[in-house]
């Protein structure tokens, strides 16, 4: 049983005594309530967002164990560290809540346990209950308790009453709720005569044994405590708080275990020693493993054997490779009952075969009896057959010997018929032989053509395949072939208007030529008529030279011994380039 489990068990309790209408929901205030207290027993952070976020008020309705489950899994179970918080404050938290509801002793103060004792009793029986819920414990389980707890008293327990009161009591899911359990202790039935307070200390006794493990629980007196250590450099004597757990032994510089000084890792290669006393420490022993020796003194002898004694269980179950004796113990008892259970089906399983075998019996029995009366008619019948048949038996007798004649007569004949035969056979043998030699043959054959029908189908599939590709091109010819002859019909179109329009422009060049020769005899006409101006302005401006020359002498007397000048450039000197100007738009 992991601590998982044993949480989950306590836990339950305290969810369905919250379920106040047995109805499997609880208020969403009471889960939150809850669940502030988990985190404080447990000694786990708190966190207050989660909390708010997943019991938030706008959502309507009671939280089922279903729908608590997943916070509970999140944010409580996956982060609880074995040995970080008391498993006894977490116990007593849930059997608080759940003894409010459930839990009635006698009003008049005549219960056998008290209230501290019934909290024990709880505890055992969430240890041996079975893994199932709701939670019931097994009439074996609640005789082995009970044994413990009388062998605790020095008290033999009545085994006989004890059937009786089970099989009385009604039980569900195949067992005793808690609450039936205690109820049947404080009756009294089991114990009476004794004390409460001898009750009290067997019931102490038994919790110590089974619940405070040492192997298995490291918050137990006898699993914890202040020992002197022995340094291992320095050599001097510490007092350390120690405390056991299943696979390690740890040591604190206090019982607040706020700095751990260190752990000693316990294996089946570790061993427990009894030291004598020296150095003036007294109570000492040592604890060896594969790496070193650590030496350590207790108080009192008693202390020193109780150390001794649950380091050694630890590393025996270390070395099985078990957590705890008790829980290896209530396996092997689950294992038993099983083995019992298979057992007890297997028997009855073999009664109910027998028993069928015996109304199978008792049938065939009934059968057989119809047939001997079906035997005794059928041998009537047979007599009176018997009588026919030998009459027909001599009327076949002397039919017979006639035949018996004929037979011998055939016999003969079919001997030699039977020489044929075997030759015949043996031609059929040498032909069958030809014919399984012709059949592998066939096969071969077969075979091939097999390979050739497939050779021919991929052929064929290729042959298909190109087929396909060739009628797409020829519709794609087609259509080719189609725009080819829009195209030679739109070409003829375009051929025709355009030797229309050669046509019409033939005409406007013999026009043009046309207009182009009048034009040409024009242009010799205005050739001609060019020249001849010409020919005037040549004369006139020969006449105009010659009227200059002769300004130029009228407006300038001759001197004596003068040089003569041109006086071309005279005053009609400023009307040549008017006369340049002339020429050539003339020419």
């Amino acid at each position: 049983m992991d601590l998982r489990a044993e949480l989950l068990k306590s836990i339950w309790y305290a969810f369905t005594a919250l379920d106040v209408e047995k109805s499997g929901k609880v208020s969403k205030s009471q889960l939150k309530v809850l669940s502030h207290n988990l985190y404080t027993v447990l000694c786990i952070p708190h966190d207050p967002v989660a909390l708010e976020e997943h019991f938030r008020d706008d959502d309507d309705g009671p939280v089922s164990s279903q729908g608590y489950m997943p916070y509970l899994n999140k944010y409580i179970l996956d982060k609880v560290e074995e040995g970080a918080f008391v498993k006894e404050d977490f116990d007593e938290l849930c059997w608080t809540l759940t003894a409010k509801k459930n839990y009635k002793p006698d009003r008049n103060g005549n219960s056998v346990v008290s209230h501290q004792d019934a909290f024990k009793l709880w505890c055992l029986f969430n240890f041996l209950s079975e893994d199932k819920y709701p939670l019931v414990m097994v009439p074996d389980e609640v005789e082995y308790l009970l044994k413990k707890i009388c062998t605790a008293m020095n008290v033999e327990l009545n085994s006989c009453e004890l059937d009786e009161y089970l099989s009385q009591e009604p039980q569900g899911q195949g067992g005793l709720t808690v609450w039936q359990f205690l109820d049947m202790v404080n009756s009294g039935r089991f114990l009476r005569g004794i004390e409460q307070e001898a009750v009290s200390m067997a019931v102490e006794e038994v919790y110590q044994e089974v619940i405070e493990d040492p192997s298995f629980d490291p918050s137990v007196s006898r699993a914890q405590g202040y020992l002197w250590k022995k340094g291992q450099l320095r050599r001097n004597w510490s007092e350390r708080w120690f405390m056991l757990k299943p696979s390690v032994l740890s040591y604190y510089m206090s019982e607040e275990r706020k700095e751990k000084k260190g752990s000693i890792t316990l294996d089946k290669h570790c061993c427990v020693e009894v030291l004598p006393d020296r150095d003036g420490k007294r109570c000492m022993f040592c604890v060896k493993t594969s790496s070193r020796t650590y030496e350590m003194s207790a108080s009192d002898t008693r202390q020193r054997q109780e150390w001794t004694l649950a380091i050694q269980t630890a590393i025996r179950l270390q070395a099985e490779g078990k957590k705890s004796l008790h829980k290896d113990l209530k396996q092997k008892r689950r294992e038993q009952r099983e083995q019992r259970e298979q057992r007890k089906a297997a028997k009855e399983e073999e009664t109910q075969r027998l028993k069928q075998l015996q109304e199978e019996k008792e049938r065939k029995l009934q059968e057989l009896e119809l047939l001997k009366e079906a035997q005794r008619q059928a041998e009537i019948l047979l007599q009176e057959e018997e009588q026919r048949r030998r009459q027909q038996h001599e009327e076949m007798q002397r039919t017979l010997e006639i035949q018996l004649r004929e037979a011998e007569q055939a016999r003969a004949s079919m001997q030699a018929e039977m020489v044929l035969k075997e030759a015949e056979a043996e031609r059929q043998r040498k032909r069958i032989v030809e014919l399984e030699a012709m059949q592998e043959r066939l096969q071969e054959a077969l075979q091939q053509e097999v390979k050739a029908r497939q050779d021919e189908e991929a052929v064929r599939y290729a042959q298909a395949r190109l087929l396909a590709e060739e009628e797409e091109k020829l519709k794609q010819l087609m259509k080719l072939k189609e725009e080819q002859e829009e195209y030679i019909i739109k070409t003829q179109r375009e051929k025709q208007v355009l030797k229309q329009e050669m046509e019409n422009k033939n005409k406007c060049l013999e026009e043009a030529q046309k207009q182009l020769e009048e034009v040409r005899v024009n242009r010799q006409r205005v050739d001609q008529d060019v020249m001849v101006a010409q020919r005037k302005l040549r004369q006139a401006s020969t006449n105009v030279k010659h009227w200059n020359v002769q300004m130029n002498r009228l407006m300038h007397p001759i001197g004596p011994g003068e040089k003569r000048t041109n006086v071309s450039g005279g005053v009609f000197a400023g009307y040549q380039p008017l006369l340049s100007r002339r020429d050539s738009s003339l020419k």
